[in-house]
Order: C-alpha cells, then structure tokens, then sequence
C-alpha cells in the first residue's frame, strides 16, 4: 500500500475514476501483455483513481489466481502514479480473501461488491462489509447497489465501526436516498457515482455533491469521457447537454438491448478504437453485428468533441 486512507479518500472525491476492461485472449485467458498496454494507455490520461477487476473489468468471471495476477501487474504499471484499489465480495470468506490478495499485491485499496444472490436485512449487510473491513487494513469503499443496498443509518453504522472504510459508491441511482446518506455520514466518507453509464447521471450527482463518478465508457472514448467530466465540473451545460444528447442518451438506448451490455459494448468499444480486449465471458454475451454497427456510429460523433 502506497496510499494512506486520507489519500485515498481524497483520490476518489474529485477528477474522473477509470475501470479499465480486463483483457482475454482468443482462447478466453487472462492476456497480461495487452492488459499491461491498457494500463499504460489508461494513466497517460488526466485521471485520479484506477479500480481494476471491477463490474467493467469483470470481477464476478475471474478467479482468484487470475484476480492476483491483474492486481499485481495493476500495481507494477500504475507504480505509485495514482491509488489502485481492487474488488472484493460475494461472501464474507471470499470477499476477505480477495481483500486480503489485494492487500498482499500492493493495491491500496477494495471496492466492496455486494453479497452474492440472497436478500439481505440491514443488519447482516452492516455485518458482511465490517468483518470483510477488519480482514484488511487497505481503504475500502463500500459498493451500494443490488442487493447490498444500505440506509443511511447501516453506512453511518459502518462509518463508525470500520476506520479503514473511506468511501461509497452509489449503484442505485436514487438521489433522495443517496442525499439522506450524504447529509447523515457527511464528510466521513467520499461518494461516487456508480450507476451504469454514470454520466448520464452526473448533473444530479454533482447537485447533492458528488463530485465524481466511474467513467466505463473511457475504456474506447477517454478524451470525450475527459471533455464531458470537465465540462460538468465547469458548469458548461452546453456541452454537456450536447454530449448527452449526441452520445450518451443514444448509447444508454443500445446498453439496455439486452442484460449485461454495460460491459459487453464496452469490450466491443475497445476492438472497434484498436485496442481489443477480447470477448466477455458467460454469462454476458457480445453485441451483435448491427449493434456493432451502431457502437461504431457513436464512436465516430465522440471525435467531435
């Protein structure tokens, strides 16, 4: 760990935060080389955090050695440049030993995903992310979506038990619930925008005071992503609007064709741009041709901005 919990809070409170696809080769293994050309790609952009083997970089199809292996070449290329914080979850046991392999490959820090399947009382949601916070001593940032969504008094809860939880990224969408969080924990914790296609919920993020949010569409349009996030945080509504209407609104149509999209066109973005990442694995499934066709399109209007 290079990055205390202060700066680690500080790194996800303000500039735009990448979650970079994991790359697989033809046979569908982990491709370190064209993984470790993504990276370097990725931080020669203006960037503050990268969250590797995330929900865009697949954690939920990788496996523990080949969650070790991204991790560790994650920390080697970023080298100190920015924090590199990792995912952990699905049950207590596996979210600590993925937290625990993150922490023993140098990242600074996990992105908590929510518990696998069943429904959970808040009491137990408050349960699973403490004991998975004490198992480590790196930052963690709690993912509140799914079905490991907190009230306000459960994350305050864990605010003050878990000294080490530094941050929570909202994947619900909900901006009454999210300000009654904000306005309950305050200053305690960073928030993240986290919903899928997050810029397109960005204006009413920034209103409630969350300065910032997971760019999944940088994987294959970086300097649009860039322009759009500056934009926002300048107050040029203009070219948000413009950006929205001409890109996002038409990409989140796309996105919703089928379950999953909001990772698989992000693969398909990355090999239409030259930099292909492979396909997705089961059970997410690649666009179709015309889809391609139509990601292709959107492509060529982000290089107008």
């Amino acid at each position: 760990m290079r990055f205390t919990h202060d700066d680690v809070k500080k790194a996800i409170s303000d500039g735009l935060l990448s979650f970079p696809v994991t790359d697989f080769d033809t046979e569908g293994r982990f491709d370190a080389e064209s993984y470790r050309q993504r990276l370097e790609w990725f931080i020669s952009h203006e960037i503050s955090a990268v969250f590797v083997a995330g929900g865009t970089g697949e954690f939920f199809n990788l496996s523990q050695d080949e969650f070790r292996e991204v991790v560790r070449l994650a920390v080697q290329v970023v080298d100190g440049k920015l924090p590199v914080i990792a995912s952990a979850g699905l049950s207590v046991a596996t979210g600590s030993a993925f937290a625990k392999i993150a922490e023993e490959e140098g990242a600074d820090g996990i992105l908590l995903m929510p518990p696998y399947l069943t429904e959970c009382p808040q009491d137990g949601l408050v349960e699973y992310a403490r004991q998975i916070c004490d198992s480590t001593s790196i930052s963690v940032i709690y993912y509140n979506r799914g079905n490991g969504v907190m009230t306000p008094s459960s994350v305050k809860r864990l605010a003050e038990a878990c000294p080490n939880l530094v941050g929570l990224k909202d994947g619900k969408g909900d901006m009454q619930a999210l300000n009654r969080i904000i306005k309950s924990v305050g200053e305690r914790l960073a928030y993240v925008g986290g919903v899928p296609t997050a810029e397109i919920m960005a204006e009413a993020y920034l209103a409630v005071g969350v300065n910032t949010y997971s760019s999944a569409v940088f994987n294959f349009v970086p300097d649009m992503a860039v322009t759009f996030y500056k934009a926002l945080r300048a107050g040029d509504s203009d070219t948000v609007r413009r950006i929205s209407r001409e890109f996002f609104l038409p990409f989140v149509d796309l996105r919703d064709n089928k379950s999953g999209y909001a990772v698989s066109l992000i693969k398909a973005g990355t090999e239409i741009i030259g930099r292909p990442a492979g396909s997705v694995r089961a059970p997410l499934e690649m666009p179709n041709a015309d889809e391609r066709v139509q990601l292709e399109t959107l492509v060529e209007k982000a290089k107008r901005f």
